[in-house]
């Protein structure tokens, strides 16, 4: 029974510890202070150490006793042994004798079931009543000898692994009848109002307008199905459309970003002429999307004058950021425990896999706008090529829209990070 002892003793450490941190982070309150924790000694710096060393003994000791109750359980076959019946037999859960506990195995064995018998027990001299013991003799019957067993699927399934869908949300959208996305720009505003005398002279302003044309532009898709697919499988239809809805948002997704703006390409934020840049130099990566949010709040000629509401960034930058820790190994951007959305200087964090590791994005979403032509639409034929005479679906998905960044200065790409 040693190493029974022992995984018993080891899981009420593990409860005892885990109590005890449980009881810290409950001084600590919603905001972490140290300050209120009275079960540990020190600054806060020594209760931030001894809560990780705390934490470790915890895991330590959870792998400790995760690696007894499995030998236990191996061994158990033939001691007829259960690591988790004994520990709540030990704690007065449940009573030993003929449960199976401490080597007591309880099924029953031949001449047990014998000597329990109605037959035995009812005996008279040599003739009495008689009892049929129901015991297994005949050949085995398995699914090798026998049926195998019928298989039906699950109805859900597990996509395949790729890009989310992750940006594209952010994007304010809109509906246009035309072929391109036309609307104008005050490209000169001189304010030149002033203080004059009785009869003096108006000083002159000076307004200029120019046109801006972000064309519409149009993502497309298909897929060859066979007639006997469409037919024989229930929701075969309706799976595909979604996926083939899911590829042109997912393609959307990039070109928004990314989109070069040579035909049939999207013109994306990032190709846009004005966008302001913030390099990240020698200042922590927090610092620079801090410099980036003020050059798209300046007014005056080549500044935003706009309120950053997001930050867009790849999921390895992000992590970098959300795990920066003191020098004594207190966490900045606070405890792993603590909820709520991901954010930096109060702004919506956005991580996308759309953005290239070592550069993020900051801007305003109200100075841009992303106007479809028409929803996405899915056609069926089999007039494709030589499908009517092989029995073949040609699917085919598309959406038609345009991306309009009203000013790019709005918007701040954060490198180097």
């Amino acid at each position: 029974m040693g190493m029974k002892s022992d995984l018993v003793e080891t899981r009420k450490e593990l409860d005892a510890k885990r109590a005890k941190l449980a009881e810290v982070f409950k001084q600590a309150g919603s905001d972490v202070d140290m300050d209120k924790v009275t079960v540990l000694e020190g600054d806060t710096a020594a209760k931030a150490a001894a809560i990780r060393a705390m934490h470790e003994e915890i895991n330590d000791l959870g792998a400790k006793a995760d690696e007894l109750a499995e030998t236990l359980k191996a061994q158990g076959v033939a001691e007829g042994f259960d690591p988790e019946r004994e520990e709540r037999r030990q704690k007065g859960m449940i009573h030993g004798g003929g449960d199976g506990v401490g080597g007591k195995p309880s099924g029953k064995s031949l001449g047990q079931m014998f000597a329990e018998s109605q037959a035995l027990k009812g005996k008279r001299g040599p003739v009495g009543p008689t009892a049929e013991l129901d015991i297994d003799v005949k050949t085995l019957m398995t699914t090798s000898a026998g049926w195998t067993p019928e298989t039906t699927r699950n109805r859900g399934m597990v996509d395949y692994v790729t890009t989310p869908i992750d940006f594209l949300e952010l994007v304010p959208t809109g509906t246009t009848d035309q072929q391109a996305l036309t609307y104008m720009e005050e490209t000169t505003f001189t304010n030149n109002a002033a203080e004059v005398l009785e009869a003096g002279t108006y000083p002159e302003a000076a307004l200029a307008l120019t046109e801006r044309t972000d064309p519409v532009r149009k993502i497309a898709v298909w897929l060859p199905v066979t007639d006997e697919q469409l037919e024989d499988v229930s929701g075969i239809q309706s799976y595909i459309d979604n996926r083939l809805t899911f590829m042109l948002r997912q393609r959307l997704n990039t070109q928004v970003l990314n989109g070069d703006g040579t035909a049939p390409n999207i013109s994306g934020i990032l190709d846009r002429s004005g966008l302001q840049t913030q390099a990240k130099g020698a200042d922590p990566t927090p610092d620079a999307i801090f410099k980036a949010m003020t050059l798209i709040m300046l007014s005056g000629a080549g500044n935003g004058g706009a309120n950053a509401n997001f930050v867009a960034l790849h999921p390895n930058d992000w992590q970098d950021i959300r795990l920066l820790r003191t020098t004594d190994g207190i966490y900045i951007w606070g405890s792993p425990s603590d909820p709520g959305i991901a954010r930096i200087w109060g702004v919506p964090v956005t991580p996308t896999q759309a953005l290239t590791a070592g550069t993020g994005l900051v801007g305003d979403t109200n100075y841009m706008e992303l106007a479809y032509k028409r929803g996405i639409e899915v056609q069926v034929t089999n007039s494709h090529s030589d499908f009517f005479i092989n029995g073949k679906q040609a699917i085919r998905a598309d959406v038609r829209a345009a991306l309009a960044v009203y000013r790019a200065a709005a918007f701040c790409t954060v490198t180097g990070i």
